[in-house]
């Protein structure tokens, strides 16, 4: 993996990547392949879900501390990268290449994902989304090259996920499978501890307010209505969360308008971008880090860039009443 920090090359050590021992990966695909190991077995279920928790606490300890850290504090990048997690089953299998592609049913790739998750919080879905997957495909699409989501293979604009949601997951967690041909597709980031020193207070009071309307993302389709204005920046006015969609999000009057552009300018002076490599696993801090991703040209040739994504939410209580039967997706 590398990264870039405003279009030149950085060390990696600031967002304090967990690098997996040969042992390490050993035990993880063990414990993947115990997820596999049931032929009728399915993601989506709660026993499976289940299952994938109990396991999770045999991750390794280094990896299993990195997670716990992570999830008390997400540091002044907000992203934890993982190295050479076991993805190699996804070697003989082409990148899906069709709207609306899951994971339905266990693999080694989705198990790491999910045993990592399981470390930080519940892993959740939306129901209008991909039809509640849990485990989802982030894949080009043919004829969908310039839709603003993960379908799409033109810049992606910076956001926070899914944030017009009363419960917008807390983290993301991305692994990658195989990158695409060219080695340019990156997974960009950009924390709001990092930019907001750089707004004048006056801005930041604006950001605040609840001047901003954000509309559902194309990925949800035409039947979920925006929600009704509400602040960029919550909490601490000295360690803000952050919601925002630039794709999205529309300010209410010239003032909030003025003090959105000025928020993308601070967020792009802090943005990096990292090239994920087979085996790679990024985990974003949704409350406090926009992501996005750079433009790639796909080939459609079963070798284009393949992750799989899942959301994780802290706190399933929050959410009880948008989860029927207490279940692990949200209405």
């Amino acid at each position: 993996m590398t990264s870039q920090l405003n279009g030149r090359s950085a060390l990696l050590d600031d967002v304090n990547p967990y690098v997996l021992t040969k042992s390490d990966r050993q035990v993880v695909k063990r414990l993947a392949a115990s997820l596999t190991a049931d032929p009728n077995a399915a993601i989506d279920t709660p026993e499976w879900m289940d299952q994938a928790r109990e396991l999770s606490n045999q991750l390794p300890l280094g990896l299993r501390e990195s997670l716990r850290r992570f999830r008390r504090d997400s540091g002044g990048e907000g992203v934890l990268l993982i190295q050479g997690l076991p993805v190699m089953g996804a070697n003989t299998v082409p990148t899906p290449n069709f709207a609306g592609s899951v994971q339905r049913k266990p693999t080694e790739p989705a198990g790491a994902l999910v045993l990592a998750c399981m470390q930080i919080g519940d892993v959740v879905s939306f129901r209008q989304e991909k039809g509640g997957a849990l485990v989802q495909d982030v894949v080009p699409v043919p004829g969908q090259e310039d839709f603003q989501g993960n379908a799409g293979s033109v810049t992606l604009k910076m956001h926070t996920e899914n944030a017009f949601h009363e419960h917008s997951p807390d983290f993301v967690a991305l692994i990658c499978l195989r990158n695409d041909h060219d080695n340019a597709a990156g997974l960009r980031t950009s924390c709001v501890r990092r930019a907001v020193g750089l707004l004048p207070t006056q801005i930041r009071e604006v950001l605040s307010q609840p001047r901003f309307v954000t509309s559902p993302p194309p990925s949800f389709g035409n039947s979920v209505p925006s929600a009704g204005p509400r602040p960029v920046l919550e909490g601490d006015p000295e360690d803000p969360n952050i919601r925002v969609d630039f794709a999205a999000t529309d300010p209410v009057d010239v003032v909030a308008a003025t003090a959105l552009d000025q928020l993308r300018e601070a967020l792009d002076q802090v943005r990096r971008t990292f090239i994920l490599q087979p085996g790679d696993l990024a985990i974003v801090d949704n409350r406090l880090v926009l992501h996005g991703r750079t433009s790639f040209h796909p080939r459609y040739d079963g070798e284009d860039r393949w992750l799989q994504r899942a959301f994780i939410q802290l706190d399933p209580r929050r959410s009880r009443p948008a989860r029927a039967a207490g279940g692990n997706v949200l209405d």
